[in-house]
Order: structure tokens, then sequence, then C-alpha cells
């Protein structure tokens, strides 16, 4: 397993891919891939009981399913620095036909992609299905989730929620990118998501609380605590305070780098502060 100096080591790398991609096409969703690099990179280099070969089954192993697929260049560097397809295929993210759309389909056979999310609030539905899925086969492996926090103005989330509870939905993570910021603005401004923590632990799901979640040490312990949870008959919110545009510093803590790509001097700027580590594509 990679010690803490790999993973500080490769969440710089990945987010200079996440610039390199979008910069590339001058398309893409910076500002929340930067938001969660280091909570993607924990994930699958630490935290998951996962094959080295994909399997679409998922049998035997953890499964992610990404809600907030406008992140896809973080999800994308991401499963190729854990080997599930060659990083020099970056080079092609939100080409036409190729695998690396702007939002991750399933159609094109990209390893590592288990649900199409264009569409914003189902991922936590599809894992939902999946951890019952687990559930009838035995399978003690558990069901992990990110959505974004202004995607839970989708209606269907709060079915979701309520559904999970109620059938005991107990290998079940769902992560929720708490940054505040959307595309129109914060989410207080747009639509105000009150007392989060509160409205979860009312639907009858234990919540944890993760304050600093652009730290690899807080998100490591935060999610470890998250797995205790499971197997109680309750299923698992974890509350992932980021900072949107994390590690660069004119992208940090605003919605105008929700979808928009960094021009020549803006990259030049912001790859200096984020030194290749483990090697471009």
């Amino acid at each position: 397993m990679p010690d803490i100096n790999h993973l500080n080591d490769l969440v710089v790398q990945v987010r200079r891919d996440i610039l390199r991609q979008v910069h590339k096409v001058n398309s893409g969703h910076p500002g929340g891939s930067l938001g969660c690099t280091e909570f993607l990179v924990a994930l699958y280099q630490k935290i998951m009981d996962r094959k080295d070969s994909f399997e679409m089954n998922g049998n035997d192993e953890d499964l992610f399913f990404l809600s907030n697929g406008h992140i896809s260049p973080v999800f994308y560097s991401v499963l190729a620095r854990s080997g599930y397809f060659p990083v020099e295929e970056l080079n092609t993210f939100r080409l036409l036909n190729t695998r690396l759309q702007g939002h991750p389909t399933t159609h094109e056979g990209l390893p590592g992609i288990r649900m199409a999310s264009g569409s914003l609030g189902q991922g936590i539905s599809v894992s939902i299905g999946a951890a019952q899925t687990k559930k009838l086969n035995n399978d003690s492996h558990l069901i992990y989730t990110l959505c974004g926090d202004g995607e839970l103005q989708e209606g269907q989330n709060w079915e979701a929620i309520m559904y999970a509870s109620g059938n005991n939905i107990d290998n079940l993570i769902v992560t929720i990118d708490y940054n505040k910021q959307q595309i129109d603005g914060s989410t207080n401004a747009v639509l105000p998501l009150g007392n989060l923590r509160a409205k979860m632990e009312a639907f009858d799901w234990d919540v944890v609380e993760i304050s600093e979640g652009n730290n690899l040490e807080a998100i490591l312990k935060g999610m470890e605590e998250a797995k205790s949870k499971t197997g109680n008959g309750k299923p698992v919110c974890v509350l992932l305070h980021t900072i949107m545009g994390n590690g660069v510093d004119f992208m940090m803590g605003t919605n105008a780098w929700h979808g928009k790509a960094p021009n020549d001097e803006q990259l030049e700027s912001a790859l200096a502060q984020n030194p290749e580590t483990l090697g471009d594509y």
C-alpha cells in the first residue's frame, strides 16, 4: 500500500492532469475536480478493497459510483493512475468518438466506469441497487458514492435517502462534496441546504463529518470511521468539507471555475504551483 508521501505526490500529479485535460480542449470542470482530488486518490489508493483488473459485475470487491459526473477530469486521472487504463489516454479527454467523454459513459467500455452520470441526482439511487445486490449475493463488500452538495437540490436524492434508511442499506457510504458552491453561485444563494447533518440524521443515517476534506490524513481517518459504522442497520453519510479549486490559488473558494478552462497563461501559473511529481502524459 502506498505511504502518505506517495499519496501526496499523486495528488499533485492528478491536479496537473485535471488542468491539462480541460485546458487542451478549452472545456470541462476543474473546480470541483480539484476539490475532490485528495478524496478520490485516498479512496482508490487506500480505502477501497478493489481488484487490480476491472470486472463490470463487481463481485467480491468494493464499488464506487460517481454521481456528480461533471468532475470527470479527476475521476479519469485517478482511474488511469490506479491502473485501469493507460495514462496516455488522458490526451483524448472530451474528443469526439473517444472513451473519455465530458461526462462518464458506459457504452464505450472504459474500465472503472459502471454508470453514466451526465444527469445529476441519480448516483445514490444506483448505489442503493448495487448495495442491495451485494446483500442478495452474500457479498460483504461496500458501495461508495460521491455526490455534490448542490446536486442534493435534485428531488430524487431525497427519495433515495429515505429508501436507504427505510430498508437498512448498511453497506453504503455516500460522501457529499460539501464545498458550498455550484455553477450559478453559492448553494445558499441558489437553494439553501440548511443544516445538512441534521437532515441526514433525521432521515436516520449515521453521519461522519470530515472538516478538512482536502487533507489526506483527515480523509483516511474519517473514512475509516465511516467504514466502522457500516453493518449496523443504517446507511452512512460522509460530509466532506472541501474547497472548490483546491491547490490553485486563483481558483480556490469560488464557483467561477466550476466549468471554465484556464487559458495558456493561467495554466502555466497553475502548473507552477503543482510541480510534476510522477510524470505527465
